[in-house]
């Protein structure tokens, strides 16, 4: 399904591959131009070429989300081929699972420079770049692991819920200025990122646990993200979006 998008220009995170660059092909179909940013930069410009061979538009941006100066200058170069920018998807994230005692200062600095740092300089391009008239959005992509306890996540578990509450802080500070902060929490998606850390077997097992017994697709994280973004949401303001199957209900 391709949502209504026309006309709209979409900065989005980590959009080299996996999830971020379903959201972002999909994007690009439902109209809107679309500014592939992720650190890989042969990630961005294979995102960018899939997307304009389908006769889409992109534009490819390689910096660190963490990097405020780089993700402003990209803003501002995004902004001035489209006139604005309307909506910002912060999705980029290190994903990375091990042992508390395992834990050290280059990967906490790392995933809490990316995931959170690079949220709010998110939310700061897109005010910076912002059509009053036309209001704006913003979405953060959290997890359930930010409500459920799951061993070995604790620096991605503590992100995700920091984004959590992010999402809602803003969506009370900017609604009044016309801009819709909501979150997407997608569960278990076999993507090239996740596929590193963990088996198939583990993958098996997750299935057996998940209401609907099926893993999760890039697509039904990007169709999540389409529709937050889209018309179809213009009062939803401040939610969590789980596109999980139901594992965070469930408990």
């Amino acid at each position: 399904m391709n949502w209504d998008l026309k006309d709209r220009s979409v900065l989005i995170t980590g959009a080299g591959r996996g999830l971020g660059r379903a959201a972002a092909e999909l994007l690009a179909r439902s109209g809107a131009s679309v500014g592939v940013c992720d650190l890989d930069r042969a990630g961005c410009a294979e995102t960018a070429k899939l997307i304009r061979d389908a006769g889409r538009q992109a534009k490819v941006y390689a910096f660190d989300a963490a990097d405020r100066d780089a993700f402003m200058a990209a803003a501002t170069d995004f902004a001035k081929a489209n006139g604005r920018i309307d909506a910002v998807v912060n999705n980029a994230m290190l994903l990375r699972y091990e042992p508390i005692e395992a834990v050290t200062d280059d990967t906490l600095d790392t995933m809490l420079g990316v995931g959170i740092k690079g949220a709010i300089w998110g939310a700061q391009a897109l005010l910076a770049h912002l059509d009053a008239e036309r209001g704006g959005a913003i979405i953060n992509m959290a997890s359930p692991v930010a409500e459920k306890g799951f061993p070995n996540t604790a620096v991605y578990s503590l992100v995700k819920g920091a984004l959590v509450t992010l999402t809602k802080t803003l969506s009370a500070e900017l609604g009044p200025r016309g801009v819709r902060v909501n979150a997407v929490a997608p569960g278990s998606v076999p993507t090239p990122g996740a596929l590193g850390l963990n088996s198939e077997e583990e993958y098996a097992r997750r299935t057996r646990t998940i209401p609907l017994r099926r893993l999760g697709s890039a697509d039904d994280n990007a169709q999540a993200i389409a529709f937050l973004l889209s018309p179809a949401a213009s009062f939803i303001n401040g939610e969590i979006l789980h596109v999980d199957g139901g594992i965070a209900a469930a408990g």
